[in-house]
């Protein structure tokens, strides 16, 4: 029986919406004002999501306080209070979206999670506005 466990995570980060090749007035057509030079922050709301079979002697899919370590590690001590576009090797050439936040933490968490478990991420980048990742 696969049961899918859940564990909420949240933090803050600067970041700025462009890209390098193409000019101020193009990059603020197509990113607004998430393209402002001075960058702008977010406080991220993140869902990581585990699904596996039971573990008929714990009564696990994992331990949640391992998946708690793992995110602490691999996505609260990169990414929070930083600015995303240079401070995390990941974005120093790639967009900082929200699409690519995920992706981004989802590969982070991949390579920690057993590979007969199914992960997803879901990223609120606001309250209204949140991407989902399950791998490629």
């Amino acid at each position: 029986m696969r049961v899918t466990v859940n564990r909420k995570a949240h933090f803050n980060a600067a970041h700025r919406l462009y890209r390098k090749d193409w000019d101020d007035h193009k990059n603020e057509q197509v990113f607004g004002k998430c393209s402002n030079p001075h960058y702008h922050g977010h406080n991220y709301e993140l869902i990581v999501s585990v699904t596996g079979e039971v573990d008929p002697e714990t009564g696990f899919v994992m331990d949640l306080k391992k998946l708690k370590e793992l995110i602490y590690q691999e996505v609260e001590l990169p990414l929070d209070h930083k600015n995303l576009n240079t401070e995390v090797a990941e974005f120093r050439n790639l967009n900082p979206t929200a699409e690519n936040i995920a992706i981004v933490i989802w590969n982070r968490m991949r390579r920690k999670i057993s590979q007969d478990m199914d992960l997803s991420v879901t990223l609120y980048e606001t309250p209204r506005n949140f991407v989902v990742y399950s791998g490629s």
